[in-house]
């Protein structure tokens, strides 16, 4: 569903040379997949036989065996859409290849035979098998159980009907300087399947997972990997059965090794996703120049594949955005080491003698000022160097105005206090506003205030002014024109306000306890613009995400629609799964409409937006990431929404 396809990596039990409880073992394992509505099986480097049957391959009883036995496993799929992939040597012509037989529904659809073939240390395959690629051999056609196949290294593989399609290379041809893998790639293969036999030794197994993932994510493909296991000869090796299943240099999905028991592990890969960045890495197409002039066989399949029943075996993370917890650490500091060198960068180079900025006591105001005590370290300044300017107005709470108070005298910045009420009870009268009236002018009246107060205060005193707006404020439109819409440099620009929190909670880790407890409480704070006054009890009456909707929904809105083009359609079916347990789907659906309405009406917004530092994959910068009519109709958008 929606591009989903689920992917399988099995090890079987076998017993070397004993093709008839081999067979017995795939089918197991294939019946298994099948069962989980695989799209697709792939099992180790000559499974059929072994592949630690060395000069036994050059037996005709054991070739014969081993096609007997691919006939009697392929009459085992009938019935079933899913394709498995099974090693066995095949002879053609005068020469013996390590092949890969490709399987679905009762029929076998090709062979591809090894490229690369080992001949060092523990492997010798040469004294074997001849390699697949021979000049100008092209894909001949070869009969295999009395029906004509096609048999060589450029075949990819599809299904008609989706976006679902591979091509396979086996083992040491991943281990090659220019894997097969990725010319495949280049001819349509969104996903590389790999039957391999790969002994275990010391860190080895580290190599090889990152080889796959590498390899996954140069080709933007999904890559899945089946390694031959423990019952293989351990005359003078051992090999593990590793199997690993990665999506576009991630992991997605890895067998534990040395198991003596059969194993199989799945994974839901979106294929669409993949063809969407595809589509928007211009490297990926710029490459297809490289592509030697061979003649690739499109293969369609025999029946359609079944796309994935859920996403049991996806990543499909509620908050896209936040770094994985054993990487979080790292890749806090790397985001704030980014956002410090722009701001450095750019205080530099105006030759800027103080960092101007708005504190509010919100998240936004409270990263950027940690970010320009960054700056003011890492330019040898003082934090005085920090101008903060608190402008209490119409909905400004203690708790906020104490909390931007604390963490300015924490930090040590030059703090000044500016109210802006007089000033725009003064703006009303001179436009003819009536504040009684709480509309758009009203609060917009203050924000616009708040902005002149802190370009005035720069210009005063050679400083610049630092943005606080976060990438998801950008997205929705959520600031006002040319009040906190601008400034001189936007730190935050390209930080959704999910990871503000993280980042927040990150820096207090490693703060004073007095300080620390500032920013948490900072980061418990309600998210609003302060701009309507507060309740009667003095708490925040004007809550953003009681109009918007969780900023946790919008980030994962984003993060879809943006870096992978996904249609409204799919972002509700992935919303649904990754927040089924927080939100209704009604609500989710009502948040999104809000999300496609205010992207496309506040694109004017961003067609004008301050420069400021690119931290992660998604940034709404015009002279960048982002390039959009402002006056584009979201009309196509909206109605798929309202369709499904």
């Amino acid at each position: 569903m929606f591009g989903y396809y689920r992917l399988a990596s099995a090890v079987p039990q076998l017993r070397v040379a004993d093709v008839d409880y081999n067979i017995d073992q795939l089918m197991a394992g294939f019946r298994q997949a099948a069962a989980q509505q695989a799209a697709a099986v792939v099992f180790p480097e000559l499974c059929i036989t072994g592949y630690s049957c060395g000069d036994l391959f050059f037996q005709p009883r054991l070739r014969e065996a081993a096609l007997n036995g691919l006939r009697r496993f392929a009459e085992a799929t009938k019935g079933t859409r899913t394709v498995a992939v099974v090693g066995l040597p095949f002879l053609y012509g005068d020469a013996l290849y390590n092949t890969a037989a490709v399987v679905q529904g009762g029929r076998i659809l090709a062979l591809v035979p090894k490229t690369m073939l080992p001949n060092y240390r523990e492997f010798y395959e040469k004294r074997q098998f001849t390699s697949g690629r021979e000049p100008g051999a092209g894909v001949r056609e070869v009969t295999v159980n009395g029906a004509l196949v096609p048999f060589g290294t450029d075949i990819v593989f599809h299904d008609e009907a989706s976006s679902f399609s591979f091509g396979i290379e086996i083992c040491e041809d991943l281990w090659s300087v220019i894997p097969p893998s990725s010319m495949l790639a280049l001819q349509g293969a969104r996903a590389i399947f790999n039957p391999s036999a790969g002994t275990e030794l010391t860190g080895k197994a580290a190599y090889r997972r990152e080889l796959v993932k590498q390899q996954s994510g140069r080709c933007l493909c999904a890559y899945v990997l089946a390694s031959a296991g423990v019952h293989e000869s351990t005359t003078d090796v051992v090999f593990g059965g590793h199997s690993l299943i990665a999506d576009n240099g991630r992991l997605a999905a890895e067998g534990e090794r040395f198991r003596r028991e059969s194993t199989l592990i799945l994974a839901d890969v979106d294929f669409e996703r993949l063809a969407a960045a595809r589509l928007s890495e211009s490297s990926f197409n710029d490459s297809k120049a490289l592509l030697p002039s061979v003649n690739t066989l499109h293969l369609t399949l025999a029946e359609e594949v079944p796309p994935s029943p859920g996403l049991e075996h996806a990543c499909n993370p509620a908050r896209p955005f936040l770094p994985p917890p054993p990487h979080r650490r790292e890749r806090c500091e790397e985001i704030i080491a980014i956002q410090t060198a722009g701001l450095a960068k750019r205080m530099e180079h105006t030759h800027a003698q103080r960092l101007v900025i708005g504190i509010s006591g919100g998240l936004d105001s409270t990263l950027a000022l940690l970010i320009c005590a960054r700056v003011c370290q890492a330019l040898d300044k003082p934090a005085s160097a920090i101008l903060a300017v608190t402008m209490p107005g119409f909905g400004t709470t203690d708790r906020t105005h104490t909390n931007a108070v604390n963490m300015c005298r924490l930090l040590g910045v030059e703090l000044r206090e500016i109210p802006i009420s007089e000033a725009s009870l003064q703006h009303f009268r001179d436009i003819g506003h009536d504040p009684a009236e709480r509309t758009t002018t009203y609060e917009n009246v203050q924000a616009r205030e708040r902005t002149q107060i802190l370009m005035d205060l720069a210009n005063k005193m050679g400083g610049l002014v630092v943005g606080t707006g976060d990438l998801s404020e950008i997205a929705l439109g959520w600031s006002t024109y040319n009040g906190d819409h601008m400034s001189m440099y936007a730190v935050n620009c390209s930080i959704p306000k999910t990871l503000i929190r993280c980042l927040i909670e990150h820096i207090a880790a490693q703060s004073s306890p007095e300080l620390a407890a500032t920013l948490l409480d900072i980061n418990n704070t309600p998210v609003s613009p302060e701009l309507l006054p507060p309740s009667d009890d003095g708490t925040i009456e004007q809550r953003t995400e009681d109009v918007l909707g969780p900023y946790d929904l919008h980030d994962f809105f984003l993060f879809h629609f943006i870096k992978y083009s996904a249609q409204p359609e799919k972002i509700l079916y992935l919303a649904e799964n990754a927040f089924r347990d927080e939100f209704q789907p009604d609500f989710i659906r009502r948040c999104l409409g809000v999300f496609m309405r205010r992207f496309f009406r506040q694109q004017f917004k961003r067609s004008c937006i301050p420069d400021g530092p690119k931290v992660g994959t998604i940034s709404l910068s015009p002279r960048g990431d982002w390039r959009m009519p402002s006056d584009a109709c979201g009309t196509v958008w909206s109605n798929g929404l309202s369709h499904s």
